[in-house]
């Protein structure tokens, strides 16, 4: 048996669901294709994520060389703590990094101290921490311990002149000279 119509009814609903669907898909598509070109003109370091390090190879207040790096290399002075696509402010115990486009801004990221311990490190007011050799000139510090997991400057002994606290993640490091 054959009803008028009937064909048309039952193929209807599923044209519209595949209309619907297709029409999520696309739209979804579409926003992670802006996505990509708007990272596209992001550097390397304004995609790192939470987590992310980064290495300052030549500091600057207009335009830093930057990169990111396995946090678990010496060169991975900064730990990023949190990302965001607007200008913000970041906590007093961190550092930030703005990458800006046509004088918005694309990309702005609150950095963490990532020091390790025996390693040295140059400080400038103008351009924030830069890895280097303990014999360097340049050394303004060197970290004689770490603590992770506490924020505490009682927790560093004699060899420490200095101190630098994080509140999150709660880390205690201990500077001391870099002729040490």
């Amino acid at each position: 048996m054959k009803f008028v119509g009937s064909g048309i009814l039952t193929r209807l609903p599923l044209a519209l669901a595949t209309v619907a669907a297709l029409g999520a898909l696309g739209c979804s598509a579409v926003e992670k294709g802006a996505d990509m070109v708007q990272d596209a003109g992001k550097s390397d370091t304004a995609r790192a994520n939470v987590g992310d390090c980064i290495n300052v190879i030549e500091g600057s207040m207009i335009d830093s060389k930057t990169e990111p790096v396995d946090c678990s290399s010496d060169l991975a002075v900064y730990k990023v703590v949190q990302v965001f696509d607007n200008k913000t402010e970041c906590h007093e115990d961190y550092t930030s990094y703005e990458e800006t486009l046509n004088g918005g801004t694309t990309a702005f990221l609150c950095l963490a101290p990532n020091f390790k311990q025996g390693l040295c490190y140059n400080e400038s007011m103008l351009t924030g921490y830069k890895h280097v050799a303990c014999t360097a000139s340049e050394a303004s510090f060197k970290v004689v311990l770490r603590i992770d997991g506490q924020a505490d400057e009682q927790l560093c002994g004699e060899d420490a002149d200095k101190y630098l606290t994080l509140a999150e993640p709660k880390t205690t490091f201990c500077l001391g000279s870099p002729k040490s």
